[in-house]
């Protein structure tokens, strides 16, 4: 057993880890701070040895762990081994045969023995997160530093908590990884969307009428919690994935006053029942996607008991726009997890998820296309699998295309292969996180082959700012104009307008220059900079339903507004997340942050203006 004290004195010595010894809010002030690490050429990992809340006017007596996957490096050490490298024990496995010859056998046996690591080991006796015990009025969520990142938040959240659950008969149990809402000293909102498997289990609990118990651990082994996002298959427990990495078993003892199982090392654990008759508004939060997402009902954990070691330390994360630390849990994810996808395909050779598609917004994926629409026979094995069923937007490229992280060239070649007959816009599920669908859960989706041959050259160029007075006498309200990879056969113009009207309304009026368009993707003014590709990608993919938002002639248009009842959209469209501009200005006069507007400008971290 390792605890993640130890661990940080591990990481310090690298000098990977940053102390923050001044006494700082867990008000916006923390969260703000670790949002604009995570932005930095090399981010560090953070702890803040002095949390307060200056308006309950609390001193803990436990620090606050961020940005605990830093960087590619210290992801790396977590794992102790390059999530390529799992990946390939992984397909070993999946491919493994019957050997021939003594050696080949014995190398097997070696190979099934480290098997016996994979099951959690279950423990006769308490473990080192239970220490100390607070029970009935003495367990009390005001003894954790839980966090309120963003200033239109619900309220504090618990950002990086480990939720244990098992199903009704017992037969199975899950690690998840969701935000928790702390609506006083005693409850928790359970924000567990519809398709997670705490889910299901609370839907049997419901449905026999029985109060579900949950377990709740923050901290210990870093890679608990990563576990707790991998997309394992319904069923499996997540934890077996730790066995797997670790070549040891993870080690569980019983919860205090229920029959969950956590890891014995972890630093804290709550634990509660929730009353599947009860709901409560959650929300908001400012997630992942870089937006707020709206207030709605879900499950409300009570709390029964609260469990430390004696020296707890409390893991937390904030998410927002990025890059932010999930970049490099997602890129372990999507590394380890390639193997799996292969089942499914087994003409994909790689994918890649950028960071700044969020995920399931954007995928970049190479095959090896060996028949006609075989790469969107790929599209629909991806949108009927396991999570990348929620990806929105897949691009397919053959074997002969540059690396899929080398952004400048795969860009390139893929806008020379674009040919409208080979996008495939569909429907299905979407992220519950999504916004930009006209309804929940279901929305539109695009697949573009870009396997083919490369397309001749045929535009018409101008400079921008002789197309932007073009495009200006058509339409009055465009204020602005940026052409993107003119030397591919179809460049990227992207166009900024005041929106009084939809976007399809100016996509028709500028038709009259399909001689000097390819691509066209609207913007409007608000918190837009057409000089900004990093930051535009991240719009134009979270802001579009395909079904809805995508024109495939005269020329590719795409409208990546923000939507309202212009656009008789009747769904709330969410704010984005931005930091307090004064509590940064306050962490900068107090010399706590050194942050140049241009970082500010770049990741759009504060409100225009």
């Amino acid at each position: 057993m390792t605890r993640l004290e130890e661990i940080l004195e591990q990481i310090e010595k690298k000098g990977w880890l940053q102390r923050v010894d001044e006494p700082l809010d867990i008000y916006l002030e923390i969260p703000h701070i670790a949002y604009i690490e995570a932005k930095k050429r090399d981010p560090k990992v953070l702890l803040f040895t002095q949390p307060i809340h200056k308006e309950k006017n609390i001193i803990y007596d436990m620090p606050v762990l961020m940005n605990m996957f830093a960087n590619f490096k210290v992801t790396e050490w977590i794992f102790k081994n390059h999530p390529d490298n799992i990946a390939a024990t992984i397909r070993e496995f999946l491919h493994m045969k019957p050997p021939e010859g003594f050696m080949n056998k014995v190398s097997m046996i070696s190979k099934l023995f480290d098997l016996k690591n994979v099951p959690p080991k279950k423990l006769k006796r308490k473990g080192a997160c239970q220490e100390i015990v607070y029970q009935g009025a003495n367990a009390s969520l005001d003894l954790l530093p839980i966090l309120t990142t963003w200033s239109e938040d619900g309220g504090p959240f618990i950002t990086m908590g480990q939720v244990y659950t098992k199903s009704l008969d017992g037969q199975m149990q899950n690690l998840g990884m969701y935000r928790l809402q702390q609506y006083d000293d005693k409850s928790l909102g359970l924000h567990w969307q519809i398709h997670k498997d705490s889910s299901c289990f609370f839907d049997q609990y419901k449905e026999a009428g029985k109060k579900m118990p949950v377990s709740i651990a923050i901290g210990g082994d870093p890679l608990y919690i990563w576990c707790g996002q991998a997309p394992m298959p319904y069923g499996m427990f997540e934890l077996m994935l730790f066995g797997l990495v670790r070549k040891k078993n993870a080690r569980l003892v019983k919860s205090i006053t229920n029959d969950i199982y956590i890891p014995e090392d972890v630093d804290i654990v709550i634990e509660g029942e929730v009353d599947p008759e009860v709901l409560q508004i959650e929300g908001p939060f400012g997630d992942h996607t870089g937006y707020y997402t709206p207030k709605e009902p879900y499950p409300v954990l009570r709390v029964k008991a609260i469990t430390t070691n004696k020296r707890p330390i409390y893991q937390a994360t904030v998410v927002g726009k990025p890059p932010l630390e999930d970049k490099y849990m997602g890129w372990a994810t999507e590394r380890i997890f390639l193997p799996l996808l292969q089942t499914t395909a087994p003409d994909l050779m790689d994918y890649h998820m950028p960071e700044n598609g969020v995920f399931h917004n954007l995928i970049l994926a190479k095959i090896k296309p060996r028949f006609k629409g075989h790469a969107k026979q790929i599209m629909h094995a991806f949108w009927g699998v396991g999570q990348m069923s929620f990806v929105k937007h897949a691009i397919f490229v053959d074997e002969s295309a540059p690396a899929l992280t080398d952004y400048e060239a795969i860009t390139a070649y893929i806008l020379n292969r674009i040919d409208t007959k080979d996008i495939l816009i569909t429907n299905g599920i979407v992220d519950a996180l999504d916004h930009s669908s006209n309804e929940t859960l279901v929305g539109g989706k695009l697949g573009i082959d870009a396997t083919g041959e490369a397309k001749q050259k045929n535009i018409t160029l101008l400079s921008d700012e002789i197309l932007l007075k073009k495009c200006q006498s058509l339409e009055p309200s465009i204020v602005a104009l940026k052409q993107y990879m003119t030397d591919t056969a179809h460049p990227v113009t992207i166009i900024q307008y005041t929106k009084f009207k939809p976007a399809q309304d100016l996509f028709e009026k500028l038709a009259a220059l399909k001689e000097h368009l390819k691509i066209v993707a609207f913007v409007d003014t608000e918190q837009n900079d057409v000089n900004n590709p990093y930051m535009l990608i991240w719009r134009v993919v979270n802001n579009i339903d395909a079904q809805r938002d995508v024109w495939l002639t005269p020329f590719l248009g795409i409208d990546a507004t923000n939507k309202s009842e212009v656009d008789e959209h009747t769904r709330e469209w969410p704010a984005d997340v931005v930091c307090d501009p004064n509590v940064i200005q306050d962490l900068k006069e107090r010399g706590i942050i050194d942050i140049s507007d241009t970082l500010l400008d770049n990741y759009q971290v504060v409100p225009e203006g």
